[in-house]
């Protein structure tokens, strides 16, 4: 029988909001300030009037590369801002508060995916249950987070107890990762924060018979490793899911893989992990990761994702 496709809606923001799409742009807050996107999938109308949308903050321009253009200011906003979120709806009273640094970005984006937010807690409540109950291995959770980006995933599997490594080829990105880590008040948490390749690490890692409970991919379109790898998400994401199965422990506890910018179907996704994790016991999903505007109510898809739990 086929998988049903799920819609996941990050529903406990507070900093965030998509104000209103359409016409090939997204109007959003990101905590005080809105911002102008562009958003070629919103092939519909906008819902609110002009005068809304000319009053964001910043605009990006595109170029004609992919993801190349620039931001245009209409109002002065800080180089960096601080935004929070209230894992799995707990607030400060209720601890587990991610804080974190936002800033624009000469590619469009400004450090976080705020629909990402519903794998958050998903991660965070897994290991939230393992930990309540014995776990099988007699230790913390041990996760690996590739292509860990400002590290907000990394930082919810740290707050709700697990040990984390935390991959990313970009030292500017670890380095603002760090920085998030301080500001979430989650210092004295076991993360390791490296710069790598994620297949030359996790090949790495299958020859020191290291082993991790939960693994959260995260894979660019395209990219390059610090020393000039090629990263190739159509050629590459095959090998990777092959090493990571061999740093997988005896009784794993989840795998997610939330894939961008790439015409892929959710199910190809779901595909993928059903063949890594064909030999383990689990629950296996798929669907689209998507936001809720605040205007007309309308569903954007954001990205795809595919995850297993035990």
């Amino acid at each position: 029988m086929p998988p049903k496709i799920n819609l996941l809606i990050s529903t406990n923001w507070t900093d965030y909001e998509l104000l209103d799409s359409g016409d090939g742009q997204k109007l959003e807050r990101f905590g005080a300030y809105t911002f102008v996107r562009p958003e070629v999938q919103a092939l519909w109308s906008k819902s609110l009037p002009a005068e809304k949308w000319l009053a964001a903050n910043a605009f990006f321009q595109p170029s004609g590369e992919e993801s190349g253009g620039h931001w245009q200011n209409a109002g002065k906003i800080p180089d960096k801002w601080e935004m929070g979120y209230p894992l799995n709806g707990k607030g400060v009273a209720g601890g587990n508060e991610l804080r974190f640094s936002v800033m624009t970005t000469p590619g469009r984006h400004l450090g976080i995916f705020p629909e990402c937010a519903a794998n958050w807690d998903w991660i965070a409540n897994l290991i939230n249950l393992r930990g309540q109950s014995t776990s099988p291995a007699g230790h913390s959770v041990h996760v690996l987070n590739l292509f860990g980006y400002t590290g907000l995933a990394s930082l919810a599997a740290a707050a709700s107890g697990a040990m984390v490594t935390h991959v990313d080829a970009s030292k500017k990105s670890v380095g603002w990762a760090r920085e998030n880590q301080a500001l979430s008040n989650l210092a004295g948490k076991p993360v390791r924060w490296i710069v790598d390749d994620a297949i030359k690490f996790v090949e790495r890692e299958a020859r020191r018979g290291t082993k991790y409970d939960g693994i959260v991919l995260d894979p660019p379109k395209f990219g390059r490793g610090p020393k000039g790898e090629v990263w190739e998400i159509y050629k590459s994401l095959p090998e990777l899911l092959q090493a990571c199965k061999r740093v997988l422990s005896a009784q794993p506890l989840f795998i997610v893989l939330t894939i961008y910018a790439v015409r892929l179907p959710a199910i190809h996704a779901y595909s993928a992990l059903s063949e890594m994790m064909k030999s383990y016991t689990g629950e296996l999903e798929c669907g689209e990761l998507v936001t809720q505007e605040k205007s007309a109510g309308r569903l954007l898809s954001q990205a795809v994702y595919a995850r297993w739990s035990e």
